[in-house]
């Protein structure tokens, strides 16, 4: 997939005026809705639930890709493929077979994600890269929105993308966490696929021409 996906996540908009933040994405240049479900326990912060993720998706015209920072994901598998989630991403650090929630994942109809720590390594999922259509690198130290980008994540990249090549799989590798206009190109050329862009997007002035200009920037 050569064309680039730009993912505005929705922890970073107005939740008073959430409606109106969906219907800005709906008619934007951007692709994906970026869902950030935060339990307090795996991440020191609480984000939205299911309540939230449906009404979303009932104004959401574009695909759902939910990222769970929670323990025990696998309990909420179903639940969210009922919500209408297209894609499924689970924390490597919180899953204890890996496998075997990724074949969940894709049995309840979504397409399976890999989410992993700034810490962790991506050599950890080198005997499952073939089973996982999205690997989420986080950026940032995950839980809180607006940190700084850690400059790490290129290397991160390039390695990824050369395991993906050598496994032959088409997995798609996504950034989660102080992306901007100053560092998507560079990791587009790193090797990056779909780009999450949260209080860049919603935090500027104009977030419909935010998200156009940096559609330019990695075209």
């Amino acid at each position: 997939m050569s064309k680039k996906i730009i993912a505005p996540s929705l922890l970073a908009a107005d939740f008073a005026n959430l409606q109106r933040d969906v219907e800005m994405v709906n008619q934007s240049e951007a692709q994906w809705f970026h869902l950030d479900v935060m339990d307090g326990v795996f991440v020191p912060n609480i984000s939205f639930g299911m309540p939230v993720i449906r009404d979303i998706a009932k104004h959401a015209k574009k695909t759902l890709d939910v990222h769970l920072m929670i323990v025990e994901p696998d309990r909420y598998i179903e639940t969210f493929a009922n919500l209408g989630a297209d894609v499924l991403t689970v924390h490597y650090e919180a899953c204890n077979h890996l496998h075997r929630t990724l074949q969940a994942i894709k049995s309840a109809g979504m397409q399976a994600g890999v989410a992993l720590n700034p810490h962790t390594s991506v050599n950890v999922l080198e005997d499952t890269i073939q089973d996982i259509d999205l690997v989420c690198l986080m950026s940032v130290n995950p839980g809180f929105g607006g940190q700084s980008f850690i400059e790490n994540t290129y290397d991160k990249v390039v390695s990824l993308k050369r395991m993906i090549k050598t496994k032959g799989t088409d997995t798609l590798i996504e950034i989660d966490g102080g992306v901007n206009s100053g560092n998507a190109k560079k990791l587009v050329e790193a090797g990056a696929d779909v780009l999450v862009a949260g209080s860049f997007v919603f935090g500027s002035e104009n977030p419909t021409e935010t998200i156009k200009n940096l559609k330019k920037e990695i075209a």
